[in-house]
């Protein structure tokens, strides 16, 4: 019996190769594109990788579509609902930690909702997302270190922050209880970036 990694893993795969022969790109056209390589554009295809956010982030931004449309099919409804237990596990720490996609608009102005935890001991490092992306944090339970552009700012449950998600940052928790916290990202332009690449891709 497939698990829900692996399914989820599957319903990423089909959407990028769908997507990826919309625009009659070859694999190699569009690693090149995305920037990364042909290997992993392969095994997430087939639905046999793990791919990080960052390279999830990769792909949806070459293809224009933001991250949320990556994890759920296309749908013509106006209003979506994410049931309890139903989001897109997309980040497993070490110990137990989740980081879960539980809501997003499309592209071009993506903003996406996740639900995190972060087990005692567990980091999760991020690359700079794109240019203008920016985040929301509200630490709900635990304490959490938020360290932005090499500055580090010490959470506790029930405060929030904003900054800049288009530079280096990360989420680290190094108490003895489980750190959760909502997040929202704002992405400005998905795909954009891409446009003018295109018609030398194809």
């Amino acid at each position: 019996m497939e698990t829900s990694a692996e399914l989820l893993a599957q319903t990423i795969g089909a959407r990028v190769k769908n997507e990826r022969k919309k625009h009659e790109w070859t694999l190699d056209q569009f690693a090149e594109l995305a920037g990364i390589s042909r290997r992993m554009l392969v095994n997430v295809e087939q639905g046999t990788a793990n791919p990080s956010v960052s390279i999830l982030l990769k792909l949806s931004d070459a293809l224009g579509l933001g991250l949320p449309a990556l994890v759920e099919p296309p749908e013509a409804r106006r209003s979506r609902i994410t049931r309890a237990g139903d989001g897109a596990t997309l980040w497993t720490g070490p110990n137990g930690g989740r980081g879960v996609l539980m809501a997003g608009t499309d592209a071009p102005e993506v903003v996406e909702l996740w639900d995190w935890s972060l087990a005692p001991g567990e980091r999760h490092q991020s690359e700079a997302h794109a240019e203008g992306t920016r985040e929301l944090l509200h630490l709900l339970k635990g304490s959490l270190a938020v360290e932005v552009d090499g500055q580090i700012h010490e959470l506790k449950a029930g405060d929030a922050m904003s900054f800049h998600g288009d530079t280096a940052h990360s989420y680290s928790n190094t108490h003895k209880t489980t750190a959760t916290f909502s997040l929202c990202v704002y992405e400005p332009g998905v795909g954009h970036a891409h446009k003018s690449e295109i018609t030398h891709v194809k």
